[in-house]
Parts: C-alpha cells; sequence; structure tokens
C-alpha cells in the first residue's frame, strides 16, 4: 500500500488519477493558509488575550480567520457564541444568501475538509455569533427574523397544499369522466344507416350516433 497524502491508501503500482491529485492537494493548500500560526511575543503586553477570560492561550485559527481572539476553554464552555455553523445552517436557520456567504469579508469561514469526498469543495463553516449579527442586521431584528422565517414556512406549506389540492381535483375531474364515459357506454344503442356497399364485395354499417362501423355481408 502507498499514501496518497490526498486521505486514502492505494495499492501499490496503480495508477492514480493526476486530475484528482491535483484538486486534493488544492484543497489541503487552501486549508494550510488558514492553519499557519502567528508569533508568539515575549512581552505579554503584545501578545492578543481572549475576549472572554484574558489568557494569551487563544485559538488562533479563529484570531486569522474570524478576527476573534478566543481561547478553546471558552470555546467550549460558550457554544451560543463560538460554535461553528454549515452553510446550509445559515441559510435554512438565518435566510441568508450564497452570495452573502461567499462574502470573506462580511461572512469570513473556515474550510474544512469535505467528509463526503476530498475531491469536492472545502466545507464552508461559520463563527455563530458573526452570523447572527449579521443576521439580526439583515432583517432588522430576531423577532424580525423569527417572523420571516414563519412566513416563508407558512408560504412552503401554501403552496404544497395548493400543489395537493390541484391533484386531487384533477383526480376527481378524470374518475367523474371515467364514470360518465362507463355509463354512456353502458346506456347508448347504436343506430345504423343503410349498408353501403364496398370494392370487394362486402357492406358496411355506420352508427349515427358514435360512429362505430361493422361488416355486413350481403347475400
Amino acid at each position: 500500500m502507498v499514501n496518497t497524502k490526498g486521505g486514502f491508501l492505494a495499492e501499490e503500482g496503480k495508477e492514480i488519477d493526476e486530475k484528482t491529485r491535483a484538486k486534493e492537494k488544492e484543497r489541503e493548500r487552501q486549508r494550510a493558509m488558514q492553519a499557519m500560526d502567528p508569533p508568539i511575543y515575549l512581552d505579554p503586553n503584545l501578545n492578543p488575550k481572549c475576549r472572554e477570560c484574558g489568557t494569551v492561550d487563544i485559538d488562533h485559527t479563529f484570531k486569522k480567520v474570524f478576527g476573534c481572539l478566543v481561547c478553546a476553554k471558552c470555546k467550549e464552555e460558550h457554544p451560543e457564541r463560538y460554535s461553528l455553523l454549515t452553510k446550509t445552517e445559515c441559510k435554512e436557520d438565518y435566510l441568508l444568501t450564497d452570495a452573502e456567504l461567499r462574502d470573506q469579508e462580511a461572512m469570513p469561514h473556515l474550510l474544512k475538509a469535505n467528509p463526503h469526498k476530498s475531491t469536492f469543495a472545502n466545507m464552508m463553516l461559520f463563527l455563530r455569533y458573526q452570523v447572527e449579527e449579521f443576521a439580526w442586521k439583515k432583517w432588522g431584528s430576531p423577532e424580525a427574523l423569527d417572523a420571516e422565517w414563519e412566513r416563508r414556512v407558512a408560504e412552503k406549506k401554501k403552496k404544497k397544499n395548493k400543489k395537493f389540492e390541484e391533484g386531487l381535483k384533477e383526480l376527481r375531474r378524470r374518475t367523474r369522466e371515467t364514470v360518465w364515459q362507463k355509463r354512456k357506454d353502458a346506456e347508448h344503442k347504436h343506430v345504423f344507416g343503410v349498408v353501403e356497399r364496398m370494392a370487394n364485395g362486402m357492406g358496411k354499417q355506420v352508427c349515427h350516433t358514435c360512429g362505430f362501423t361493422i361488416d355486413v355481408e350481403e347475400l
């Protein structure tokens, strides 16, 4: 077995797709750029401190990516502020758009390897308190966001119900037409006209009501 350095092992001698490897290396490079630690100064006054407890042992990835000074301990103790949200959560819970989430200045985000496949685009993770601040500003207040969220849920439910009602209405229409047609077929009695002689010596009669045709052999 050989290490492909792309997150999986391959059988020795097996040819590896160069395009796939290039994608994996690019994803790794993007993540590595965010993980570089800054220097630490001997003078404690020059080192940034945790906004919660004042320690200099801050999470440098959070500082570099989010501009947030917080230590690992305080991150764990305050998930309501420092937990990370996925792009899907930001869109569904806070009603933010793709364009807003792609704006690095407005919405800084941390890149993580995609758990589904190494060649897929990196996951984008957002800091909860920054997402909430952006959402409150966009919608006016937490209450306004809740109202908009409820309005969209109600609208989606309304559309779903409307589609269901339309389908039910169409089903009823088809059922009525089928029943009517069966009833008409049961009630109908053919009224044939005179026998029309054809070139082959046979004759035919046509129903005046429905157009049904029968062949008639004349003796």
